[in-house]
């Protein structure tokens, strides 16, 4: 019998990894503007320009070096440069990792199958995974380094930690939320007889961790004069945002995590923020009373709202899910414990109730997806997995391309697409690449329609050969500059009214 039970629960797990990259693969690639940029950091780093955007400028503008070499690795394994795929690949896989990471994680965080199993289900459908997968991103990759890094902690697993903590800070900066509680948690009182207690250093790992660093760390350091991408200092003086505008993206994406806005409204918004705040601080203190080891997990998604609100950057779709897998566990070993106390009271099994609530949720996740989606494959995908403004971007680049010759620069304010399909020397006027743009920002608050705006001094000054805009991003400040319209003709439009804009707009520079 209990041989019969761990083949059904490894049967289950299977199953769960296979639905994982099912979800993933299904939609087809539907790839993001900044997913362009990484791309073409590992197409040049294959064609032996080295790593950077435009070859002969020591820029990094990408935020995943790991997952840019890793791409490049493929590449040459391979012998693909189809860099959309070959990411839609590795984030299949990097998906499925973390399901199982999830329910493993799960099981010692609940002590019971039944919500690590629940848990780990609605990841794998999860439209804040899947979308970032199909998206090209690093977010899989990302989130199952996490996961791995907060399981070998639950494990005892300190050295295995520390390697993982080098792999995510190398995926991605704000992994540091996390692995910062898991590093504290390593920090222990230990007395030793009578001597009064001190304080234990993980000093070993912690030199473990530095010495795989080290290449990067001395490597981005002479290369660009930092191991860390200006597109975090660029973002930050950029965008235009009220004071309390991250705050509230943070408190409408905690109470969402299902989706249950589409069945309840908006003022489900902060009804939904205090039920899961409830259910996963019930969920987290029951699992932190049985092993104060697992306190970082339960802190992890209540520190990251608190760090990105306080930073309050413009918040993209892909900054939103490295917590949820966390905050799913969270909740859904908060229902476990109701269900525990209500099923005594009742009679009945807590298995029905939290099936009732994992049913539910799981309903309102599909709903989140469309089966014939309006643009890209005609394929199921999260409806969140939009990218009409990649695809608008695309006939932008061959507009260029059919006037451009070798040599030309291009000038716009979301590089990706652009960068990637045209391959010109890109003048990027958010500073990503180009880091002369930010000395032009904060700009004027009177040329902004939403949060971002193009100041005329800044291109004026980049002198591109082309300009590819979205309408609304210079309606205030660029497009009325006469210095602007007599240097630059309007070489096409493209109708598009994304971010209420009157189109997307290519001009060329007047000989």
């Amino acid at each position: 019998m209990h041989e019969r039970k761990i083949h059904t629960k490894w049967l289950f797990i299977a199953a769960l990894l296979a639905l994982a990259v099912l979800a993933r693969l299904l939609p087809g690639e539907r790839t993001v503007d900044d997913a362009y940029i990484t791309f073409r950091y590992a197409r040049n780093l294959v064609a032996g320009r080295g790593l950077v955007y435009n070859p002969g400028e020591r820029v990094l503008g990408t935020t995943t070096p790991l997952y840019t070499f890793l791409l490049a690795g493929l590449a040459l394994a391979t012998g693909s440069r189809d860099f959309p795929t070959l990411a839609l690949a590795v984030n299949a896989l990097a998906g499925a990792a973390s399901v199982g990471l999830l329910y493993g994680l799960g099981e010692r965080f609940a002590r019971h199958q039944a919500p690590a199993a629940a848990a780990a289900l609605l990841w794998a459908v999860a439209p804040y995974s899947v979308s970032f997968a199909v998206g090209g991103m690093e977010t899989d990759l990302t989130v199952s380094l996490l996961l791995a890094a907060a399981y070998a902690h639950v494990a005892g697993r300190p050295r295995v930690m520390a390697v993982l903590s080098a792999l995510a800070l190398l995926a991605r900066p704000d992994t540091a939320i996390l692995l910062g509680l898991l590093w504290l948690a390593l920090i222990k009182r230990v007395t030793r007889n009578s001597q009064p207690a001190t304080l234990h250093v993980p000093w070993r790992e912690g030199l473990l961790t530095l010495a795989l660093l080290a290449p990067w760390l001395i490597f981005g350091t002479l290369a660009f004069g930092s191991p860390l991408t200006g597109s975090i200092a660029a973002k930050s003086v950029t965008y235009r945002l009220n004071p309390t505008e991250g705050l509230v993206r943070l408190i409408q994406h905690y109470s969402n995590p299902f989706f249950g806005e589409a069945l309840l409204g908006h003022p489900w918004h902060f009804g939904g923020f205090v039920v899961y705040l409830l259910l996963s601080l019930l969920g987290g203190l029951r699992a932190v009373r049985r092993n104060r080891s697992f306190w970082p997990l339960l802190a992890y998604p209540y520190l990251y709202l608190v760090v990105f609100a306080a930073a309050n950057p413009l918040i993209f779709r892909w900054y939103l899910s490295p917590p949820l897998p966390f905050y799913f566990l969270l909740i859904l070993t908060g229902v476990w414990v109701v269900a525990g106390d209500v099923a005594k009271l009742i009679r009945n099994s807590p298995l029905a109730i939290l099936a009732l609530f994992t049913a539910a949720a799981l309903v309102l996740t599909l709903n989140a997806w469309e089966q014939h989606p309006d643009h890209g494959p005609d394929r199921p995908a999260p409806e969140m997995a939009w990218f009409k403004l990649e695809l608008l971007y695309d006939q932008a680049a061959d507009v260029v391309l059919a006037h451009a010759a070798p040599g030309d620069t291009l000038c716009a304010g979301d590089i990706g697409v652009l960068g990637y399909r045209t391959d010109l020397h890109v003048l990027d006027t958010v500073g990503l690449v180009t880091p002369q743009s930010r000395r032009y920002y904060p700009a004027d608050p009177d040329i902004y329609v939403i949060n971002y705006a193009i100041p005329a001094d800044l291109v004026l000054a980049l002198n591109p050969d082309y300009i590819v805009i979205l309408e609304v991003y210079g309606r205030l400040g660029l497009l009325p500059d006469p210095r602007f319209q007599s240097r630059y003709r309007l070489l096409e439009k493209l109708e598009a009214d994304i971010y209420g804009s009157d189109g997307m707009l290519i001009f060329e520079r007047i000989p």
